[in-house]
């Protein structure tokens, strides 16, 4: 149906709708200018450096941090939330082996699709508050064991099963990797998780945000969203910062191998951010990860920063150009034995937690997101040729 409105009662936005403020939310903010993002009331990077996933997912979910009690029901009530119906497992050799080199992250649009059936999910337009925030947390609480499950047979490897003794994060890393993973480890992970849970509404959160406005079951939101993540503009840079590391190879070619790139009018991988125009606070914070295991490929990555920042701050003066999460993320779950083709699902499987707060707090307003579109083809209407 065309919008008959007239040209008076349009408004004027930015391409992308860049600065565009298009609701509220209770959930958190980013303040670029600042270098500062929440979740709630509470510094996201905070949250990161002193609680475990489970306690923020109940954050996100529930709007409140649980004591010690609520806080172990809850990791319980999700761990044992992680195993897939029989006819989803069944089915997963399948999804597969026709994703092929397109990876989990694909395979999983599928899968989420055939869970929602599977667990009989109805449009949250249908739901109660109660009945929506258990599907959004059955539905998170299965998706590493999903990407895990296609990571897995994709490398002709049999899945395994989830472990209800496990934490979110080391649960996640047995799965992928067949071993329990050690502590630091597994700390490092979760931390990487929690950074990444939530962020402002970047594309993924708000198409899931609009698929939930339509009033759409749980399971169709998140595979929109996994669908939003799956496109190189917004997903995909955790191993792409890594390639640049490798194309540099030696700290003598770092300058003259950034040079040649920023004066071609090519991208860095891992540099530069739409919203901070300062620090990102999640660099800052996995640089400090990273810088706790040491070694010589940390100690590179951070030469690798310094030099790119000083050449970019020279090339393109008064463009605050500093490191985004990308990049030391790609590190960090490298050091943890992440394999490349991991890094975006594994940010997928703590982000599943942040698009469902969205979808939970989008599904309290019943007013579908429907913008208007400016026509600027051929004068219309012609007639039609014979």
């Amino acid at each position: 149906m065309s919008d008959n409105r007239s040209a008076a009662t349009l408004l004027e936005v930015p391409r992308g709708l860049a600065g565009v403020v298009v609701t509220d939310t209770r959930i958190g903010d980013v303040r670029g200018l600042e270098g500062f993002y929440h979740y709630r009331q509470y510094s996201a990077v905070d949250l990161a450096r002193t609680r475990c996933f489970e306690d923020v997912w109940h954050l996100l979910v529930h709007g409140e941090l649980p004591d010690a009690g609520r806080g172990a029901a809850f990791a319980a009530e999700t761990a044992a939330l992680r195993g897939l119906p029989d006819e989803v497992r069944a089915a997963l050799p399948a999804i597969a082996a026709a994703g092929g080199r397109s990876g989990p992250l694909a395979g999983m649009r599928t899968a989420l699709s055939l869970l929602g059936a599977a667990k009989g999910f109805r449009p949250v337009y249908d739901l109660d508050a109660d009945r929506r925030r258990q599907d959004t947390i059955e539905a998170s609480a299965a998706v590493p064991t999903l990407l895990t499950a296609l990571h897995r047979l994709g490398r002709g490897l049999e899945p395994l099963e989830p472990r209800e003794d496990l934490s979110y994060a080391a649960n996640y890393l047995y799965m992928l990797t067949g071993s329990v993973p050690a502590e630091p480890q597994a700390r490092a992970i979760e931390r990487y998780l929690i950074s990444t849970i939530d962020h402002g509404f970047n594309a993924s959160t708000f198409t899931a945000r609009v698929i939930a406005s339509t009033g759409a079951d749980v399971a169709a939101c998140l595979a929109g969203a996994v669908a939003a993540l799956s496109g190189p503009l917004h997903g995909g840079a955790p191993s792409r910062a890594l390639d640049t590391l490798d194309a540099i190879g030696t700290p003598d070619r770092i300058e003259p191998w950034v040079r040649r790139r920023v004066l071609a009018g090519e991208r860095i991988m891992g540099f530069g951010h739409a919203v901070y125009r300062t620090e990102d606070p999640r660099s800052r914070m996995l640089r400090e990860v990273a810088q706790g295991f040491g070694g010589p490929r940390v100690d590179f990555a951070v030469e690798v920063e310094r030099r790119i920042e000083a050449v970019l701050a020279e090339l393109k003066p008064g463009r605050e150009l500093h490191t985004n999460v990308e990049y030391y993320a790609g590190v960090v779950m490298e050091l943890c034995g992440l394999p490349r083709e991991m890094f975006t699902p594994t940010f997928a499987a703590g982000r599943a937690v942040g698009w469902s707060a969205n979808i939970l707090e989008q599904a309290e307003d019943s007013k579908i997101i429907r913008p208007a579109a400016r026509y600027v083809g051929p004068t219309a209407p012609v007639p039609v040729p014979a």
